[in-house]
C-alpha cells in the first residue's frame, strides 16, 4: 500500500494563513494497514480553522506548527485530527471511534495531499504521462485534477508497457494512465466518461496466434500445442488499416480496417478492497476489453472514492469479439476524453452508450454467471430510467436483447447485453441516464 503524502497546508512560514479560497486536501488515514481516503476543505480566520471533512462541518485551531480540528458525523460521533506542519508537509493522527465497540477510540496515522483545484470554467487540458499504474487504486497521488466539462488529451501505452516510440515505459500487464481526480465526484455518484477521440500514434501492433482456453475444445487443444507466438501487425495510419508484417501465404492479402478502442477503463475500488490488478474487472470497470469502448462512446461507472480516481489504458488498434487470441492488436494511443458527474444511483455493472445502443457489461468467472450479471444489470437500468417493472423489462429483453461476448481472455469472462435505442423510444416517464448526452456529441 502506498500512503499519500501531504504537499503542505501552505503558508509563508510553514503555518496556515487566511486564504481567499479554501484549500482542498486529499487525506489518507491508515486504518490498521488499510488506507481510507477523505476529502478535506480547510479555511482559516487567523488561528481559527473551519471547513468540512467527508462533508461534515469541522472546527479547529492552529497553535504554531500544530493544527487541531474535529468534525461530527451524522450520528453525532466525533472524529478528531491533529498534525504537525513541517517543511510544507502535514503528518499526524486521526482519532476515530472503535469499529466494534461503543466508547473506545483508536488512533490512526494521518497523511495527505493538497490538491490544486481547477480555477475558472472548463477548458482544454493536456497530460503527458511519465509513469503508469498496474493497479486500479486510490492509494496513488492524482496525476491531474480535472473538472466536469474539461477536454483532456493524454496518451496510453500498450499492454506490454511499450510507448509510441517503442520504448518500454512500464511493467507489462495493461499499465494504465492516471489516476485523474475528478473535482466534485464523491462516493455514490456516477461518472460518465465520454471518449471523444482515439488515434493510433505508432505504426505497429502486436498480437498472438492461438485460441483462448474458454473457447478451446479438447480436440482443438490437441492441435494447438505450437500456438501462442507473438505476431507483428503493420498499421497504416493514413489508410486506417492493419496487415500482418510477415504473413503466411494464405494471409498475404489479409487487410483489416482498424477500430481503436480502450481495453482498460476504470475507477478506484471502494475502501476495504485491495488495489485491483490492471488485468481484472469489477463494478469499478477495469480490463473490460469491450470493443465498443471506442471513439464516440460513453462509459458509466459508479464512484467509490473522492474524485473517482479515473484510469485508462490498454489500447487496441482492433479487437474481435471475445479477444480470442489473448491479445488484441495491442498498441499505444492518443486519447481525448471528458467527464460528467451524474447524481447518485446504484449501478450493478458498468454501462456503456453509443449513438444507437445502450449496453451493460456482465463480468464473472464463467460465461453463465456473466450472462446473469448482464441481464440483472440491464433490468436495473430499465427499471431506473424507463420505469419498467421486471415483467415489462423481461418482454423488452425477449424481443430486443443483443448478447455479445466481450472477452474470454482475462480472469473474468465478459459478456455484454445491448438494446437498440430505437426500441426504447417513448418508454417510461423518468429521465434516462443518457438524456444529458445527446447523440450529436
Amino acid at each position: 500500500m502506498r500512503t499519500i503524502l501531504i504537499a503542505g497546508l501552505l503558508t509563508l512560514s510553514g503555518g496556515l494563513q487566511a486564504a481567499a479560497e479554501p484549500q482542498t486536501w486529499l487525506l489518507s488515514v491508515d486504518r490498521w494497514g488499510n488506507a481510507e481516503h477523505s476529502l478535506l476543505t480547510l479555511d482559516a480566520d487567523g488561528e481559527t480553522l473551519f471547513g468540512d471533512v467527508n462533508g461534515w462541518a469541522l472546527s479547529g485551531r492552529r497553535d504554531g506548527d500544530q493544527i487541531h480540528f474535529a468534525a461530527t458525523d451524522s450520528h453525532g460521533v466525533p472524529y478528531r485530527f491533529e498534525g504537525r506542519l513541517e517543511k510544507g508537509a502535514l503528518s499526524g493522527w486521526a482519532d476515530y471511534p472503535d469499529t466494534s465497540n461503543t466508547g473506545p477510540r483508536a488512533r490512526h496515522a494521518l497523511r495527505g495531499l493538497r490538491l490544486e483545484m481547477p480555477d475558472g470554467p472548463p477548458g482544454r487540458r493536456s497530460y503527458s504521462p511519465e509513469a503508469f499504474s498496474n493497479t486500479f487504486t486510490a492509494d496513488l497521488p492524482p496525476v491531474m485534477v480535472i473538472q466536469p466539462g474539461d477536454i483532456v488529451t493524454t496518451r496510453t501505452i500498450d499492454s506490454g508497457g511499450v510507448d509510441e516510440h517503442g520504448r518500454v515505459a512500464a511493467l507489462y500487464g495493461n499499465p494504465q494512465t492516471g489516476p485523474f481526480f475528478v473535482a466534485g465526484a464523491k462516493a455514490g455518484d456516477v461518472l460518465a466518461i465520454h471518449i471523444r477521440s482515439l488515434h493510433l500514434n505508432r505504426d505497429y501492433a502486436d498480437s498472438l496466434d492461438g485460441v483462448a482456453s474458454r473457447a478451446m475444445s479438447l480436440g482443438l487443444a490437441s492441435r494447438a500445442g505450437g500456438l501462442g507466438k507473438r505476431v507483428r501487425w503493420r498499421l497504416d495510419r493514413q489508410a486506417g488499416t492493419a496487415r500482418l508484417e510477415n504473413p503466411p501465404e494464405n494471409l498475404k492479402d489479409y487487410v483489416v480496417p482498424v477500430r481503436p478502442m480502450l481495453g482498460g477503463l476504470g475507477v478506484a475500488p471502494d475502501f476495504g478492497f485491495a488495489a485491483q490488478s490492471a488485468g481484472d474487472t469489477g463494478r469499478w470497470g477495469g480490463n473490460m476489453d469491450f470493443n465498443q469502448i471506442g471513439e464516440g462512446a460513453t462509459v458509466y461507472l459508479p464512484v467509490f472514492q473522492p474524485g473517482a480516481m479515473l484510469f485508462l489504458g490498454d489500447g487496441h488498434a482492433l479487437q474481435g469479439d471475445g479477444e480470442t487470441t489473448q491479445w488484441a492488436l495491442e498498441t499505444s494511443l492518443d486519447v481525448e476524453f471528458s467527464v460528467e458527474v451524474l447524481p447518485a444511483r446504484p449501478l450493478a455493472a458498468p454501462r456503456g452508450e453509443t449513438r444507437d445502443r445502450i449496453s451493460v457489461i456482465g463480468q464473472a468467472s464463467s460465461l453463465d454467471e456473466a450472462v446473469r450479471a448482464a441481464t440483472a444489470a440491464m433490468i436495473q437500468w430499465l427499471e431506473q430510467d424507463y420505469d419498467l417493472s421486471v415483467s415489462e423489462a423481461s418482454l423488452i429483453l425477449g424481443t430486443a436483447a443483443e448478447y455479445r461476448v466481450a472477452t474470454l481472455a482475462g480472469r473474468n469472462a465478459g459478456l455484454t447485453l445491448s438494446l437498440d435505442k430505437a426500441r426504447l423510444k417513448g418508454l417510461g416517464t423518468s429521465e434516462p441516464l443518457d438524456a444529458a448526452f445527446p447523440p450529436s456529441r
